[in-house]
Order: structure tokens, then C-alpha cells, then sequence
């Protein structure tokens, strides 16, 4: 399966952040949001990096409460990692786990249409795993 399979009829859009923004700012919005990283974009709209929990953690670490000032390009991960809608979810587990992160921005032609976590890949799998046991189960009873 691909990622373009997987992100069909999603709705919605993506939250993000610009890298101009304040950290405190950015994570006020993963709170309130109630999720784990946000696509950084540049003064171009595109995806200069990813600003996570783990970086608030790392730059509080760092720099101490002064990092809430700092503008998110100063704590951000980058350069971005990224998946196409071509890629698949195999390749895109593959790539998290490789590269130990959490979240990928969904480019096409540099443009993002979509940003999936590795909790969105993991259910992909398990609900296509599931659903091919339940067919081959009701192919073996109608046998």
C-alpha cells in the first residue's frame, strides 16, 4: 500500500508552525492540539523542518525557560525528512524507524498534502492485517 492510499479522504488541515514563530507559541499550539509535532514552514511555504515535543524538551534542556523566547527555527529538526505519496507505509515504518522519528511531511512536488505519524502508519497496517484475516477467515468457512 502506498501513502497516497492510506491519506485518501483525509480531511482537514494540517497544523503547522512558521519557523519565525516563538517556541512558546508552538507549543501552546501541539498542547492545545493535543499532538506531537508540527511541519515548520519557511518564508517560501515550503517544509524547512519539524518542530516536536522533543525538541521543546531539548532546547528547555539547553537554554532553560529563555528557550520559550527563541524563534522555532533555532530548535526545529532539520532538514526534513520526508515520504512522497508514492512511497509505502512499509518503506515509510522503515524510514521512521531507521531514522528514530515520529512524523513525516507527504510531499508532492515539493508541496505538502499531507503529515502522518508513526501512530497513523501502525493502525494502517493493523486495520489492513485485520481485515485480510477476516476475509481469509470467511473464505475458509464458505469452503
Amino acid at each position: 500500500m502506498t501513502i497516497a492510499t492510506m491519506i485518501a479522504g483525509r480531511t482537514g488541515d494540517v497544523w503547522r508552525c512558521r519557523a519565525d514563530d516563538r517556541v512558546k507559541d508552538a507549543a501552546d499550539l501541539l498542547a492545545t492540539q493535543r499532538i506531537g509535532a508540527l511541519p515548520v514552514e519557511d518564508n517560501s511555504a515550503e517544509v524547512a523542518g519539524i518542530f516536536s515535543e522533543r525538541d521543546v524538551l531539548y532546547a528547555l534542556k539547553t537554554h532553560g525557560a529563555a528557550a520559550l523566547d527563541m524563534k522555532v527555527r533555532e530548535v526545529m529538526t532539520a532538514p526534513v525528512i520526508s515520504v512522497s505519496l508514492a512511497d509505502s507505509v512499509l518503506d515509510a515504518l522503515g524510514l521512521m524507524t531507521r531514522r528514530r522519528i515520529r512524523h513525516l511531511p507527504v510531499l508532492d512536488g515539493g508541496r505538502m498534502v499531507g503529515f502522518i505519524s508513526i501512530g497513523d502508519l501502525v493502525k494502517y497496517r493493523i486495520d489492513r492485517i485485520e481485515a485480510e484475516a477476516a476475509a481469509m477467515h470467511d473464505y475458509i468457512r464458505s469452503s
